[in-house]
């Protein structure tokens, strides 16, 4: 879809005789290198890509080319706006973008929302377009009283000199026909009044009465609702299927082949899984016979007993390990895992002739975009994506393969009608695109103070980036980055002379795709827990320990220091329990977490998480509070209960009850203490995954003595 100044004109009918400011947001991914984004050059006039209405009805209404799946942007991003542009916060609202060039906001020239960028990618444009649009308010003001604008004042969305007063939407048509200020001061963060500031969210009361739409809700007449019959096992291939059968469940009205099984079309949901229940389908099992966890895993086991591509090698690691006072050697592993959103994936979509309308929560607009468009033989242009509320994204519906956009849209087309394709959450389970298998071995080397001096750290499991369109600039020699995240930088290894970290990554039939938090959630549970050990080798206190190698690294540092004296790390925890920390560093922010653990009936009960984090400046304290309290869930998940296995290929779980999520009865009171800071803004929707798991197994270790080194925690 190409955006055009009279279509965004004609799009905000609603705000007619309001003031329309068009302001460019390019988001550029933290550690992607300038030269490598796409589009033009920083000099170059930029297109319109985000949008602020202020109606004549005193509304203001921010246009997001992000999309908002429980994060909290929706309030975060108009809080920037807001701030600057003095506004009546009652009356802002928010409205998700279309998909269109003039949207892409990341420096790989694409509209998507992930890698906890933005919020702090976004900070200083949407203060600009919050200023530039009072200025020119107080502009206007200032003409129709014919005063000098620095005479004029604007607050809670109405502009006063003396006793005259004028709100925002009797001053919107006049602002819109003056040209936009070169340039505007921003407020000094001390004059702040909603920035840093608890604000509730601006999405919560529609999602609360239900009036909130996600992309399971879409409806209209003539819709049709599908569900795909999918191969059982990855590998597997269609040799035949008989639709009879299928066709006879009432409201069943078409089979149609895809490129990924068999779609069943009804009328409504129930019919078409029905149909789907009653379909002959036969598949070709797996030609190498398929993925067998156990086989594995042993085979990742032997792969990490030698070297892989080498991310970062620095001394002599062979001979610094030969002669460390003490060497460790320790394994960790850990399964692949499903994103398990509470809303299953789901697309809608309505073709007509080489024109395309797709309603979903996706995190990829561009992407899905185009393969859409790839699969009708049209162009991106014809193809508008309507992006709905997100039911929970993790990472898995931003898929560079955009597979249930693409299949959703081969369905639609091979019906000949619009077509709901619809996964239910046995399908979302099964379906792939997980977060892959890993094993580490590392072999440490300790001087006479217990300190590291030699670290050999060996990486086995699948590239999330290749075969993407990040593969050229994320995996260098042989060694996707996201693999390693967080190892070749850890602070504790720092003043290690010898330092190896290296990778294999083979290559399976299973699809893999970042996960929340992506290759951290792997690499803090094992250097986390094989610096725990280290302590506990050394003799020290695992608080100590770390606080000693943290010396240079004043924000690792003041994180765990807060997280443990609010935790009382230093007073003996309630009989029969013990407590365990981590600390880790990704996206930007620091986040450091002391667990609080119990063993009931040869079970881990957690009973409290204390976290600090330093995440630069919180732009809305109650967001970040929020996200990493959902952080915290998301990651005891994984370290207690998630785990996928596979026979022949097939995966063995289906849905809650084999793939649990964690219940309401486990949860454990979750403490967040927001650390001041002035450092360069971080993300807060992922960071605070990755510390828990290795938090909760080193409590474990202290209480039990038991050093579990595999996801999910089982104790023997």
């Amino acid at each position: 879809m190409t955006l055009s100044r009279r279509d965004l004109l004609r799009s905000s009918a609603a705000s007619a005789a309001g003031l329309l400011v068009a302001f460019h947001v390019p988001e550029i991914v933290r550690g992607i290198p300038m030269a490598a984004a796409a589009g033009p050059p920083a000099a170059a006039l930029p297109s319109p890509n985000a949008f602020l209405r202020i109606g004549a009805d005193d509304s203001i209404t921010v246009l997001l080319s992000h999309s908002e799946m429980g994060q909290g942007i929706w309030t975060g991003l108009a809080m920037l706006i807001a701030e600057e542009l003095e506004c009546d916060w009652a009356k802002v609202r928010c409205e998700h973008a279309p998909a269109a060039p003039a949207y892409a906001h990341t420096s790989f020239g694409m509209q998507m929302t992930g890698g906890s960028t933005t919020t702090w990618s976004e900070f200083d444009r949407y203060r600009t377009v919050g200023a530039m649009a009072r200025d020119m308010l107080v502009r206007a003001a200032a003409a129709r009283w014919k005063v000098p604008p620095e005479r004029c004042r604007a607050a809670a969305g109405v502009v006063s000199h003396g006793k005259d007063q004028l709100p925002y939407g009797k001053l919107a048509q006049a602002a819109m026909a003056l040209a936009p200020p070169k340039t505007v001061a921003l407020k000094d963060p001390k004059d702040w009044k909603l920035i840093g500031t608890p604000v509730r969210r601006l999405d919560t009361p529609e999602k609360i009465t239900g009036k909130a739409t996600f992309g399971i809700d879409v409806q209209f007449p003539g819709l049709r609702t599908a569900v795909v019959a999918r191969p059982p096992a990855f590998g597997s291939k269609l040799v035949k299927f008989d639709p009879a059968d299928a066709l006879k469940v009432p409201g069943v009205e078409k089979v149609v082949p895809t490129a990924t099984g068999v779609a069943v079309v009804a009328k409504h949901f129930w019919a078409a899984k029905l149909g789907r229940d009653a379909l002959r389908v036969e598949w070709a099992a797996p030609a190498d016979g398929g993925v067998d966890t156990v086989k594995q895993i042993a085979a990742f086991r032997a792969t990490a007993q030698k070297p892989g591509a080498i991310a970062i090698d620095r001394g002599k690691v062979d001979a610094a390990l030969a002669g460390a006072k003490t060497q460790l050697v320790a394994e960790y592993d850990v399964p692949y895992l499903a994103h398990a959103s509470m809303e299953p994936l789901n697309c809608t979509v309505k073709i007509d002739g080489d024109r395309c309308e797709i309603w979903t929560g996706t995190q990829f607009q561009t992407g899905d975009q185009r393969a859409a468009a790839a699969v009708l033989g049209t162009t991106p242009d014809k193809v508008t994506i309507h992006t709905t509320f997100l039911g929970g994204g993790f990472g898995r519906r931003a898929n560079p393969a955009a597979d249930f956009v693409s299949e959703a849209v081969q369905i639609a087309k091979a019906a000949g009608v619009p077509v709901k394709t619809v996964w239910t959450r046995e399908d979302d389970t099964r379906g792939g695109y997980y977060r892959p298998a890993y094993v580490h071995r590392i072999r440490a080397g300790l001087d006479a103070n217990g300190r590291p001096v030699a670290w050999d750290h060996v990486v086995v499991g699948q590239s999330i980036i290749a075969g993407t369109p990040f593969e050229g600039f994320m995996v260098k020699n042989g060694v996707d980055a996201s693999s390693v995240e967080g190892l070749a930088e850890s602070p504790y290894l720092g003043g290690a002379g010898a330092l190896r970290v290296s990778l294999h990554s083979p290559r399976t039939a299973i699809p893999v795709l970042w996960w929340r938090s992506v290759g951290n959630t792997h690499t803090a549970f094992a250097i986390e827990c094989m610096i725990d050990e280290a302590a506990h080798a050394a003799g020290q206190d695992p608080l100590a320990y770390r606080l000693a190698l943290l010396k240079d690294q004043p924000r690792h540092a003041a994180a765990l220091a807060l997280a443990a004296e609010k935790a009382k790390w230093s007073s003996p925890p309630p009989a029969g329990r013990a407590r365990g920390l981590a600390v880790h560093a990704s996206f930007g922010s620091i986040v450091a977490q002391v667990a609080e653990i119990s063993v009931e009936q040869g079970q881990i009960r957690v009973h409290a998480v204390t976290c600090a984090i330093d995440c630069g400046t919180a732009v809305n304290p109650l967001g970040v509070v929020a996200q990493v309290q959902g952080s915290v869930v998301y990651g005891l998940t994984a370290a207690l209960h998630g785990k996928l296995t596979f026979a022949g290929g097939a995966p063995q779980q289906s849905n809650f009850h084999d793939y649990p999520v964690l219940r309401m009865h486990e949860m454990p009171e979750v403490a967040v203490h927001i650390i001041p800071s002035k450092a360069r803004m971080g993300g807060v929707g992922e960071p605070a995954t990755p510390p828990i798991a290795p938090a909760v197994a080193n409590a474990v270790f202290a209480l039990t003595k038991h050093r579990l080194r595999s996801l999910p925690l089982r104790l023997p």
